[in-house]
C-alpha cells in the first residue's frame, strides 16, 4: 500500500503540480503575461489577473471534488463520468493543445539555449527530450517529486528577479499603478487566459488519489489556483516596470534583463525556465500515460512495461516534428481557439453537470 504523503506536502504537490506544467515558455517568458494582462494597463492587468485566480482556484476545487467523489483520476475517466459519450470532445481539444504545446516547449528550448550558450539549438531541444523521457519513465513519485522541488527553485529566482526590478523600477512602477490605467476588456482577457490553461486541470488527478475527505480537495483545489498566478503577478509587475519596453518585446524578460544588465541572475532565470519546459511536457503526456494504463486496468489486464517509454519517446518526436512544421506561428491563434473549447467541453459542464452529480452522490451516500 502506498505511504501517505506528509501533511503539508499534500497541500501543496496539486499547486506545485498545476504550476509546472501551466507556466511553459509563453508563461515563463512573460510574453502570456504581457498579451493577456499588460495590454490591459498595470491596474487593468492585475484585476485581469485576479479574474484568472478566481476561475482557476474555483475549477480546480470543483474538478478535484469531483474526482475524489467518483474516484476518477485520469481525465478519460472523469470526462465519461462528466459528459458520457461526449467526453471525446474534451479528449481532442486536449490533443490539439498537447501537440501545441510540445511545439511550443521545443522551439522555446531551442532558441533559448542557442541564445544562452552560443551553441546549436538542437542541444538544447535533446536536452529537453531526454529530461521529458526520463520523468516519465521514472513514474509519478519521481515527477511529483522533481516538480515539487523545481517550483521552490522557481519561486527563490522569481523573487530575487522581483526585489531586483523594485529597486531598479520602483518609481516606475509606482507611476503606473498611479496612472490607474485599465482596459475595457480586462475581464475578458482574464477570462480567457484562465480557460485554455484549465484544460489541463483532469491531467493533474493523479496528485488526488490520496485525497479523503472534501475538505481537503476543495483547499489542494483553492491554492493550487493561487499557487499558479502567483508567478504572473510578479512577472506582470516587473514588466510594468519596465514599460514601454515590455509592452512591445517579443520576449518581455529579456527586454528586462537587456536593462537590469545581470548576467548571473539571467542566467539562473533561463536555467529554472529550461526546467519548466521539462516539467510542462512531463505533465502533459502523463497524463496521456495515466489514460491509457487506468484504460487497460479496467478491462483487467496490466500495461506493460515498454508502453510508458514508447509513448514518452513518440511524444517528444512529434513535438520536434510540430515545431520544425512552423506551428509556433499560429500560437496565439491556436490558444485563443482551444480557450473555447475548454469552455465548452470542461469549464461550463463542469461548473454545472458536475456540482449537480456532486450534490446527487451526496444525496445518495
Amino acid at each position: 500500500m502506498a505511504t501517505k504523503k506528509k501533511s503539508w506536502m499534500r497541500w501543496l504537490i496539486p499547486g506545485f503540480i498545476f504550476q509546472s506544467v501551466v507556466i511553459g515558455g509563453g508563461y515563463g517568458t512573460g510574453a502570456e503575461i504581457q498579451q493577456y494582462f499588460l495590454t490591459q494597463g498595470f491596474v487593468g492587468g492585475i484585476m485581469g489577473a485576479m479574474v484568472t485566480l478566481v476561475i482557476w482556484s474555483a475549477l480546480c476545487a470543483i474538478t478535484f471534488e469531483f474526482a475524489r467523489t467518483f474516484k476518477t483520476f485520469d481525465y478519460q475517466s472523469m470526462m465519461n463520468k462528466l459528459l458520457g459519450k461526449a467526453a471525446i470532445t474534451y479528449e481532442v481539444c486536449y490533443i490539439v493543445l498537447l501537440l501545441i504545446v510540445l511545439g511550443v516547449i521545443n522551439a522555446t528550448a531551442e532558441s533559448m539555449f542557442a541564445s544562452l550558450t552560443g551553441l546549436p539549438g538542437w542541444i538544447g531541444i535533446a536536452i529537453l527530450s531526454v529530461g521529458i523521457v526520463a520523468l516519465i519513465i521514472a513514474g509519478t513519485a519521481a515527477i511529483e517529486k522533481a516538480l515539487s522541488y523545481w517550483s521552490y527553485a522557481l519561486y527563490v529566482v522569481y523573487i530575487i528577479f522581483m526585489i531586483m526590478c523594485f529597486t531598479r523600477f520602483g518609481s516606475n512602477i509606482s507611476e503606473q499603478w498611479a496612472a490607474h490605467e485599465v482596459s475595457s476588456s480586462w475581464f475578458v482577457m482574464g477570462a480567457k487566459y484562465s480557460f485554455y490553461n484549465l484544460g489541463i486541470v483532469p491531467a493533474l488527478l493523479y496528485t488526488m488519489r490520496d485525497v479523503d475527505t472534501r475538505k481537503e480537495a476543495v483547499t489542494e483545489g483553492l491554492i493550487a489556483g493561487a499557487i499558479g498566478v502567483i508567478p504572473a503577478i510578479l512577472l506582470l509587475v516587473c514588466e510594468a516596470g519596465c514599460m514601454p519596453a515590455t509592452l512591445t518585446a517579443e520576449v518581455p524578460v529579456t527586454a528586462i534583463f537587456d536593462v537590469l544588465q545581470s548576467r548571473p541572475l539571467y542566467i539562473a532565470f533561463e536555467i529554472v525556465l529550461f526546467g519548466t519546459l521539462i516539467e510542462t511536457g512531463t505533465g502533459f503526456i502523463k497524463a496521456v500515460d495515466d489514460r491509457i494504463e487506468l484504460t487497460v486496468e479496467k478491462k483487467g489486464g496490466q500495461k506493460p512495461a515498454w508502453i510508458r517509454p514508447v509513448i514518452a519517446v513518440v511524444s517528444v518526436v512529434i513535438g520536434i516534428c510540430v515545431a520544425k512544421f512552423g506551428l509556433t506561428g499560429l500560437i496565439a491563434q491556436g490558444y485563443g481557439t482551444i480557450c473555447w473549447g475548454f469552455l465548452i467541453f470542461f469549464v461550463v459542464p463542469m461548473v454545472t453537470i458536475g456540482i449537480y452529480k456532486i450534490s446527487k452522490a451526496d444525496k445518495a451516500a
